[in-house]
């Protein structure tokens, strides 16, 4: 049986570095232009050098989004673009649109490409198009089920392969396309500035009535009418790996270290066990459900990967995610300070000395911590910091280790 890949996002290089240390066998990330998360921190070329260079040497792959729908005025900065990553060289390219596909392709002939979500794949016909077009790869469209994706198998070359999403937001909209933000913010989600409208709350007015909302009642509160829960298929690897799915994709190129570093070695711990034994798998899902519920979620759905999904797929009352642990920071290195073993991390959140915090390791463990103290840049001992993305060093009841994350439960 193939091992399939887990494959993880990373917004920035600090959580490409925790997506390595943390599981992912090949990460994805978005340039400074051409990808779809405009508004994510993204990679500058001297950062995205150093992140496949950091990532190469840990033996795991990278692969850059460039998965724009380009018109006119986007070509000539892409045909820069490409030269530029053609000296980076990162293991693949993900494009979505035919244009941009066929400069990847006369710019850096030596690098894979893959073919994205956003081209609507739905058929083993469009697989075999994109096949000898000389695609490596192609991201199966969200809208499939596993029965679907198991017929494409069937009917594709062995060694094109499959990447299909297990676990992440759901878009509301055909695989990916639409047309809501830019229709209310001029901000086009096809081009990257995505403004999330399917998560706001909405109400309905009758046509002879003008002006006069009426909310469309789920409960007191009213309706958030397109709003997804995510999908989550760590309860179903085996399924996924018998349909054939090469690559496990998961979302979240917009998300924190804490985010990915939960999810990377959840998914990495369950993949490892079912491919050391199902029964190994199944005896742990109790232990992969409570890990991946310690990240922000929405409530969880399986998707369209077992049929048409009924509304249960949908979260009618709210927008807001589940939230149950708080991300501190992530260590950089092990330092002295006064006399003491500290571990340095830029702050993302308020803790304060004496507060129980946890340390999160690669290899799954959670171990919990006491502060025993703080100090500033300036080597000042202090009781707490603000949330200002400060660089402290932090003594700990137990010491940690570079690249551990520290986080503390949302109480």
């Amino acid at each position: 049986m193939k091992k399939p890949e887990l494959l993880v996002p990373a917004s920035s290089l600090e959580v490409l570095k925790t997506a390595v240390i943390f599981g992912a066998d090949a990460v994805y990330i978005g340039g400074e232009a051409y990808g779809l998360r405009a508004k994510a921190k993204n990679f500058s070329p001297e950062e995205m050098a150093a992140g496949i260079g950091f990532a190469h040497e840990h033996g795991v792959r990278v692969y850059v989004t460039a998965n724009i729908l380009a018109h006119n005025a986007d070509l000539e900065g892409a045909r820069t673009y490409f030269r530029k990553l053609k000296d980076m060289k990162p293991d693949a390219l993900i494009i979505a649109d035919p244009g941009m596909f066929m400069l990847a392709k006369e710019i850096c002939p030596d690098i894979d490409i893959h073919v994205s979500t956003q081209a609507n794949n739905t058929n083993y016909m469009t697989f075999r198009f994109w096949y000898d077009q000389g695609a490596k790869r192609v991201v199966s469209a969200r809208e499939l089920s596993l029965a679907e994706i198991g017929e494409i198998r069937r009917n594709i070359p062995d060694d094109l392969e499959i990447e299909s999403f297990v676990h992440g937001a759901m878009c509301i909209s055909y695989s990916g396309r639409c047309l809501l933000s830019n229709y209310f913010t001029g901000r086009d989600a096809n081009r990257g500035a995505c403004t999330h409208p399917c998560r706001w709350k909405y109400a309905v007015v009758e046509e002879k009535r003008p002006g006069e909302y009426l909310p469309v009642y789920e409960n007191e509160r009213g309706t958030y009418i397109f709003n997804s829960k995510d999908l989550c298929m760590i309860g179903y690897i085996p399924e996924m790996t018998g349909a054939g799915i090469d690559s496990f994709k998961i979302e979240g190129r917009m998300k924190n270290a804490l985010y990915v570093a939960t999810v990377a070695r959840t998914y990495r711990k369950a993949i490892d066990d079912y491919m050391e034994s199902e029964e190994k798998y199944r005896v742990n899902m109790d232990r992969y459900m409570t890990e991946i519920s310690q990240c922000t979620y929405r409530q969880f759905t399986t998707g369209f990967y077992f049929g048409k999904p009924d509304e249960n797929m949908q979260i009618y009352d709210n927008n807001t995610y589940v939230n149950e642990y708080i991300y501190l920071g992530i260590v950089g290195q092990i330092v002295r300070t006064d006399g003491r073993e500290c571990a340095r991390i830029e702050q993302r959140n308020k803790f304060c000395t004496g507060d129980s915090i946890e340390i999160m390791k690669p290899d799954g463990m959670n171990v919990p911590a006491t502060v025993l103290a703080m100090y500033d840049e300036q080597g000042q001992c202090v009781e707490s910091c603000p949330h200002a993305r400060q660089v402290i060093d932090v003594c700990l009841s137990v010491v940690p280790e570079p690249y551990d994350i520290l986080r503390a439960a949302n109480d």
